[in-house]
Formats: structure tokens, sequence, C-alpha cells
């Protein structure tokens, strides 16, 4: 797509959402646009949908998406351009103006994935780098290759920059977390730091008591956890708003993050941290329950509707869940195989469809969402460019998904590695265990493809579907 098209595309997109002055904030991920409006009711849905070059949009609590696909970068820009924001959006201080809205179950729900997803979703890379080298540990190392002994510097090396981001998850959680909950991102850095400082972490392995200002603690170890920090900074928003807000612009600078510190220590030491760290043990308990109640069958049934998950924003609740899991018991025989072979069946769906599609500008694009989910492994153009498009994909997509789960659970496949990738590099989750492991994982991602597209093919499209017409 040239840049004039994608200043085409970015006027076009717009103005469907209601105008400039209706886009209070816009942000991207690797596929969305992501819209924080005004107005929601000022969005023309059916229209930004019919709209060329836009592939779906979603609703997400407050948040409308709209999906571009891989080249949604440019047309990001673009719109920043037009609507005068800056890449990075500044602390908005004056939240209080947005309009007030109801709470209900729904909304909360949504507020929830919101949240989730905003907090983990900018992590991935650092979790995609850490398992790149407890990868390399675990196919050089003695356990399969024999290339790098165990006691190679080497070998020390690639073993603790892989734990490294699993270990100072808090610090790390807390950086984007603040971003997600407009607060200053060093004070949540800061936050995720005392929840990490090796005298805490001491008390904690030594069962030594301990109170803040006279307040009783339970001092845990806070390391590789997700919800203490994500709740910390959560309430540290408000904190640092409210005394940003009445204290003098003189000494605000100093006295505004100071106080923040202050009153959070006792919240977060004594009552949000041990909270959190509770409801993350209930999650991964949780978790690994149901493992044992539905067994190889859960997985297959994860592995097909995954991608559905993708589609309503909830998988980051399974991500998280999944995060947990690894950092407690550093492997996962359920929910992570079948992330990998629901993200194989994406690839079937595409390669079925391109060889299906007999028009060239549809097969083309066909081709080209294929590429994406094998080598970017992004599944929204699949899921919107084909899936929903013409329908009967989702028999495909479904079918691919449970039968390479159905195989690798019945098989026992258990994910060694976190890999947080949904391309190709997926597979690799299957190494660090047994050659019977990697194999048999290998296969169930073969599955997944094979039944995908062979599905996708006979089955994925009505007989008078103007696509499988050649021009």
């Amino acid at each position: 797509m040239a840049n004039g098209n994608f200043r085409q595309l970015a006027e076009q997109v717009v103005a469907l959402v209601g105008g400039k002055d209706n886009v209070q904030k816009v942000i991207h991920c690797q596929t969305r646009l992501r819209f924080n409006l005004k107005d929601n009711g000022l969005a023309k849905i059916d229209e930004l949908k019919k709209t060329s070059g836009v592939l779906g949009v979603v609703q997400s609590g407050v948040q409308l998406q709209v999906v571009i696909g891989p080249t949604v970068s440019q047309v990001y820009d673009e719109v920043c351009t037009l609507v005068g924001l800056e890449g990075e959006t500044p602390l908005d201080e004056n939240l209080d103006a947005a309009p007030k809205q109801r709470w209900t179950p729904k909304r909360v729900g949504s507020a929830i994935l919101d949240a989730l997803s905003g907090c983990l979703g900018p992590v991935i890379p650092v979790i995609t780098a850490c398992a790149f080298f407890k990868m390399l540990t675990s196919l050089l190392g003695p356990d399969m290759l024999n290339v790098l002994p165990a006691e190679s510097d080497l070998y020390t090396l690639f073993t603790f920059v892989g734990d490294a981001g699993f270990y100072f998850f808090p610090v790390i959680v807390g950086y984007s977390a603040a971003k997600k909950f407009n607060l200053l991102p060093v004070l949540g850095i800061l936050m995720g730091c005392i929840l990490m400082h090796p005298t805490f972490v001491g008390m904690a392995d030594s069962g030594e008591s301990f109170t803040v200002y006279g307040i009783p603690c339970m001092v845990q170890n806070y390391s590789s956890t997700i919800l203490p920090i994500i709740l910390s900074v959560w309430v540290m928003s408000y904190v640092y708003r409210f005394f940003n807000k009445y204290i003098p612009s003189s000494i605000r600078s100093v006295f505004a993050p100071a106080f923040t510190v202050a009153v959070m220590l006792p919240i977060s030491l004594c009552l949000l941290g041990p909270a959190g760290a509770f409801l993350g043990n209930y999650v991964v308990g949780a978790l690994l329950g149901m493992q044992n109640v539905a067994g190889f069958l859960g997985m297959a049934i994860i592995s097909a509707i995954y991608p559905l998950l993708v589609m309503t924003g909830m998988h980051m609740v399974l991500i998280a869940a999944l995060f947990q899991v690894f950092a407690t018991q550093g492997y996962d025989g359920f929910a992570g195989p079948a992330l990998t072979f629901a993200s194989f069946s994406v690839m079937g769906v595409c390669i079925g469809a391109m060889l299906r599609i007999k028009n060239k500008e549809q097969r083309a694009l066909a081709a080209s969402f294929a590429i994406t989910a094998i080598v970017a492994g992004t599944s929204e153009p699949c899921l919107y460019g084909i899936c929903t498009r013409y329908k009967r994909p989702f028999i495909g997509l479904l079918a691919g998904g449970f039968a390479g789960g159905l195989y690798a659970g019945i098989m026992g496949v258990i994910s060694a590695n976190l890999v947080p990738a949904s391309n190709f590099v997926a597979a690799l989750a299957f190494t660090g265990d047994t050659t019977f492991n990697l194999v048999n994982g290998f296969i169930g991602c073969g599955i997944s493809v094979v039944v995908a597209a062979v599905i996708t093919y006979f089955f994925g499209f009505e007989k008078d579907e103007p696509a499988l017409k050649a021009d």
C-alpha cells in the first residue's frame, strides 16, 4: 500500500469514528488501531466494517478497535497526524472530565479484560526475548544436544538471562501497568522495585515478621508474580492524581511522588500484594485443576476455541494464567500447548483458503494472510479477512485446533518453554523436555495445519461464492 493510500485510509477511519474532535486517545498493537472516543455513539461501525483496508471492528469495553493488519503502524502515524496527537500520548490529568457511565457486570468484565490486555500485551517482547535464551539452553544444553556444558560460562549466561524477565515481572509489568493506568511510568517501576527489594525478599525467605507503620505485613516473595503489581499500580494511579491535583504546583514535582509512595506502602505491602498473590495462586490452581478434570479433551477444546477468545479479547485471561503457571512450576501441559496448536490452525485456514480461492485479488490477500500468520504470527487478518468474511472457514479453524490438541493431549505433550509467539516459532515451546515430547508436539502442529487446510479447502466456502470463480 502506497503512502497516499495510508493517508486515505486514515482519513476514512477518523471520519467514521466521529472525526478528529471525537478522538480522545489512539494507540495501536500489531494489527489494530485502538481508539478511546469521547462519544462512542458517533462511530459508524457498519460503515467502518465495509471500508476497504479495514479487516474488522471490535468493541472492547470503552475501546473501539479497528483491525488493519500488518500495515497498522503506517496507518497509525497518519491517524496521529490527522487528529493532532503524538505517538506517545501524554498523561491525561483531567480524567474526571470524561463522561460517567453506569457500571454493570458486563462493563466490569470488559474493564478487567482491557486492563489485563493493556498491562500484559506490551511485556510480550520481553518474554519472547527471555524465552529465546531459555530455548537455547534447552537445545544446546546437556539435556539435548550437549553443545554447552552445564558448567560453562555461556550456559550460565543464557540461563540467568532467560530467567531475568520472569523473575523481575513486577518491575517490567509495573512499567506497562503505569502506562495503561495513566501513571508516571517511573513510579510503576519504583513500586515493582519495592516489591522486589532484596531486603524484603530476604525477610520472606527467612520467615521474619515485619510491620509497615505498625501495621502487620504478610511478607512474601513477589518475584514472577503479576497481579500484586497490577493492583498496586492501579490504586497508585488514583493516589498520585489526588496529590497532583491538590499540592501547589511549586512543590508538586517533589511531594506528589513522595507522598504517593508513602501512602501506597501499607496499601500495597499489607493489602494488595498479599491479595494479588492469593488470587494468582488461585488462578494457577484453577487452571491446573481444570487440567486434571478435563484431561486431553480439555487441551483439544482450548485449542479449538482460542481464536474465538482472541476475537473477544478474553484470551488475555488465559495468557495471564499461563504466565503465572510457568512462573510457578516452569512448564505447562494444558493451555500452553493448546495455544500453539490454535496458531497452526490459523495458518492452515489461510493455506486452504489460498488454494481454494480463484479470484486473483482475494487469493493474493489470502496468500498475504498466510505469510503474515506463518512469519509474523498475527491471526487477525485470517479471523476477520477470511473467517468472518466467508463464515464457513470457522469450521476448519475449530477442527484444526481440536485435532492437533486432541492428539497432543492423548500423547501427554507439554510446553517446556514459554514461547509467547503465535508464528512457526511457537513450536519451539516443546523443546527442553524429552525427544518424545518434541516429536509429538511437532506432529500435533502438523495435524492442526493439515486438518484446518483440508477442511477449509473442501467445506470452507459456499458453492456460489464469487471468490471461487476465476477472473
